[in-house]
Protein backbone atom coordinates (compact mmCIF):
# COMPACT_ATOMS: atom_id res chain seq x y z
CA UNK A 1 0.00 0.00 0.00
CA UNK A 2 2.77 2.44 0.93
CA UNK A 3 4.68 1.56 -2.24
CA UNK A 4 1.54 2.34 -4.25
CA UNK A 5 1.29 5.76 -2.57
CA UNK A 6 4.93 6.51 -3.34
CA UNK A 7 4.59 5.42 -6.98
CA UNK A 8 1.42 7.48 -7.37
CA UNK A 9 3.13 10.54 -5.87
CA UNK A 10 6.15 10.15 -8.12
CA UNK A 11 3.97 9.75 -11.22
CA UNK A 12 1.98 12.88 -10.40
CA UNK A 13 5.14 14.86 -9.63
CA UNK A 14 6.64 13.77 -12.96
CA UNK A 15 3.51 15.02 -14.72
CA UNK A 16 3.85 18.38 -12.95
CA UNK A 17 7.45 18.61 -14.14
CA UNK A 18 6.38 17.76 -17.71
CA UNK A 19 3.64 20.42 -17.55
CA UNK A 20 6.23 22.98 -16.47
CA UNK A 21 8.42 21.95 -19.40
CA UNK A 22 5.56 22.52 -21.83
CA UNK A 23 4.73 25.90 -20.29
CA UNK A 24 8.28 27.26 -20.39
CA UNK A 25 8.78 25.99 -23.93
CA UNK A 26 6.24 28.58 -25.09
CA UNK A 27 8.22 31.45 -23.55
CA UNK A 28 10.17 33.31 -26.17
CA UNK A 29 13.94 33.47 -26.11
CA UNK A 30 16.27 35.23 -28.49
CA UNK A 31 16.31 32.19 -30.80
CA UNK A 32 13.59 30.83 -33.06
CA UNK A 33 11.93 27.66 -31.80
CA UNK A 34 8.89 25.87 -33.25
CA UNK A 35 7.74 25.18 -29.68
CA UNK A 36 7.26 28.91 -29.25
CA UNK A 37 4.17 28.98 -31.45
CA UNK A 38 2.98 25.40 -31.88
CA UNK A 39 0.18 25.68 -29.31
CA UNK A 40 -1.21 29.02 -30.50
CA UNK A 41 -4.96 28.51 -31.14
CA UNK A 42 -6.07 29.22 -34.69
CA UNK A 43 -9.73 29.66 -35.63
CA UNK A 44 -10.19 26.75 -38.04
CA UNK A 45 -13.76 26.66 -39.35
CA UNK A 46 -15.08 27.98 -36.05
CA UNK A 47 -12.99 25.71 -33.80
CA UNK A 48 -9.87 26.86 -31.95
CA UNK A 49 -7.19 24.42 -33.15
CA UNK A 50 -3.51 24.37 -32.10
CA UNK A 51 -1.25 25.62 -34.88
CA UNK A 52 0.85 22.44 -34.88
CA UNK A 53 -2.25 20.50 -36.03
CA UNK A 54 -2.73 22.74 -39.05
CA UNK A 55 0.78 23.26 -40.39
CA UNK A 56 4.39 22.18 -40.33
CA UNK A 57 6.53 24.54 -38.28
CA UNK A 58 10.27 24.79 -38.81
CA UNK A 59 13.10 27.07 -37.71
CA UNK A 60 15.56 27.05 -40.65
CA UNK A 61 17.52 29.99 -39.22
CA UNK A 62 18.20 31.17 -35.65
CA UNK A 63 15.91 34.18 -36.08
CA UNK A 64 13.19 32.84 -38.40
CA UNK A 65 10.24 30.46 -38.06
CA UNK A 66 8.58 29.16 -41.22
CA UNK A 67 4.99 27.89 -41.10
CA UNK A 68 3.63 25.89 -44.01
CA UNK A 69 -0.11 25.22 -43.60
CA UNK A 70 -1.37 21.94 -45.03
CA UNK A 71 -4.57 23.69 -46.10
CA UNK A 72 -3.81 26.95 -47.92
CA UNK A 73 -7.23 28.38 -47.00
CA UNK A 74 -6.18 28.82 -43.35
CA UNK A 75 -3.13 30.93 -44.10
CA UNK A 76 -4.88 34.21 -43.19
CA UNK A 77 -6.37 32.68 -40.01
CA UNK A 78 -2.89 31.53 -38.95
CA UNK A 79 -1.49 34.98 -39.65
CA UNK A 80 -4.25 36.63 -37.56
CA UNK A 81 -3.71 34.19 -34.69
CA UNK A 82 0.01 34.98 -34.64
CA UNK A 83 -0.69 38.71 -34.61
CA UNK A 84 -3.24 38.32 -31.77
CA UNK A 85 -0.85 36.25 -29.64
CA UNK A 86 1.02 38.07 -26.89
CA UNK A 87 4.40 37.13 -28.35
CA UNK A 88 4.87 40.39 -30.24
CA UNK A 89 5.51 38.67 -33.58
CA UNK A 90 4.94 40.17 -37.01
CA UNK A 91 4.31 37.37 -39.55
CA UNK A 92 4.81 37.80 -43.31
CA UNK A 93 2.50 35.86 -45.66
CA UNK A 94 3.53 35.10 -49.26
CA UNK A 95 0.48 32.96 -50.13
CA UNK A 96 2.37 29.67 -49.69
CA UNK A 97 4.15 29.95 -46.34
CA UNK A 98 4.24 32.32 -43.41
CA UNK A 99 7.62 33.62 -42.32
CA UNK A 100 7.89 34.85 -38.76
CA UNK A 101 11.06 36.82 -38.01
CA UNK A 102 12.05 36.66 -34.34
CA UNK A 103 13.30 40.08 -33.27
CA UNK A 104 15.98 40.24 -30.59
CA UNK A 105 14.68 40.79 -27.07
CA UNK A 106 15.39 44.00 -25.20
CA UNK A 107 16.49 43.89 -21.55
CA UNK A 108 13.09 44.85 -20.12
CA UNK A 109 11.32 42.11 -22.09
CA UNK A 110 13.93 39.54 -21.00
CA UNK A 111 13.35 40.38 -17.34
CA UNK A 112 9.57 40.11 -17.88
CA UNK A 113 10.03 36.61 -19.35
CA UNK A 114 12.28 35.61 -16.44
CA UNK A 115 9.53 36.67 -14.01
CA UNK A 116 7.09 34.55 -16.01
CA UNK A 117 9.41 31.53 -15.77
CA UNK A 118 9.68 32.05 -12.02
CA UNK A 119 5.89 32.18 -11.72
CA UNK A 120 5.55 28.93 -13.68
CA UNK A 121 8.23 27.33 -11.49
CA UNK A 122 6.45 28.43 -8.33
CA UNK A 123 3.21 26.92 -9.62
CA UNK A 124 5.08 23.64 -10.20
CA UNK A 125 6.50 23.84 -6.64
CA UNK A 126 2.99 24.27 -5.28
CA UNK A 127 1.76 21.30 -7.32
CA UNK A 128 4.57 19.08 -5.99
CA UNK A 129 3.92 20.17 -2.41
CA UNK A 130 0.18 19.54 -2.79
CA UNK A 131 0.87 16.04 -4.11
CA UNK A 132 3.18 15.40 -1.17
CA UNK A 133 0.58 16.68 1.29
CA UNK A 134 -2.16 14.49 -0.18
CA UNK A 135 0.01 11.38 -0.02
CA UNK A 136 1.11 12.21 3.55
CA UNK A 137 -2.56 12.40 4.53
CA UNK A 138 -3.16 8.98 2.98
CA UNK A 139 -0.22 7.52 4.92
CA UNK A 140 -1.46 9.04 8.18
CA UNK A 141 -4.96 7.71 7.52
CA UNK A 142 -3.54 4.22 6.93
CA UNK A 143 -1.57 4.47 10.16
CA UNK A 144 -4.66 5.63 12.05
CA UNK A 145 -6.66 2.72 10.60
CA UNK A 146 -3.82 0.43 11.72
CA UNK A 147 -3.11 -0.74 8.18
CA UNK A 148 0.57 0.17 8.61
CA UNK A 149 2.76 0.50 11.66
CA UNK A 150 3.97 3.84 12.99
CA UNK A 151 7.55 3.00 11.97
CA UNK A 152 6.50 2.13 8.42
CA UNK A 153 4.45 5.32 8.21
CA UNK A 154 7.44 7.38 9.38
CA UNK A 155 9.78 5.72 6.86
CA UNK A 156 7.23 6.24 4.07
CA UNK A 157 6.86 9.91 5.01
CA UNK A 158 10.63 10.36 4.88
CA UNK A 159 10.84 8.64 1.49
CA UNK A 160 7.98 10.78 0.19
CA UNK A 161 9.76 13.92 1.38
CA UNK A 162 12.93 12.85 -0.48
CA UNK A 163 10.94 12.28 -3.67
CA UNK A 164 9.31 15.71 -3.32
CA UNK A 165 12.70 17.35 -2.68
CA UNK A 166 14.12 15.66 -5.78
CA UNK A 167 11.28 16.96 -7.97
CA UNK A 168 11.50 20.47 -6.54
CA UNK A 169 15.21 20.43 -7.41
CA UNK A 170 14.33 19.31 -10.97
CA UNK A 171 11.81 22.18 -11.25
CA UNK A 172 14.46 24.66 -10.08
CA UNK A 173 16.96 23.22 -12.54
CA UNK A 174 14.53 23.52 -15.48
CA UNK A 175 13.66 27.09 -14.50
CA UNK A 176 17.32 28.06 -14.15
CA UNK A 177 18.12 26.62 -17.60
CA UNK A 178 15.27 28.59 -19.17
CA UNK A 179 16.27 31.80 -17.35
CA UNK A 180 19.85 31.45 -18.62
CA UNK A 181 18.51 30.86 -22.14
CA UNK A 182 16.34 33.97 -21.94
CA UNK A 183 19.09 36.21 -20.56
CA UNK A 184 21.62 35.00 -23.17
CA UNK A 185 22.32 37.84 -25.58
Amino acid sequence: MIEDNLREAETKMQKSLEALGKEILTIRTGRASPGLIDRIPVDYYGNPTPLNQLASITAPEPRLIVIQPWDRTVITAVEKALQKSELGLNPANDGQVIRVPIPPLNEERRREYVRLVKRYAENAHVAVRNIRRDQMEKIKAAEKARQVSADDAKRASERLQKVADRYIAKVDEAAARKEAEIMEV
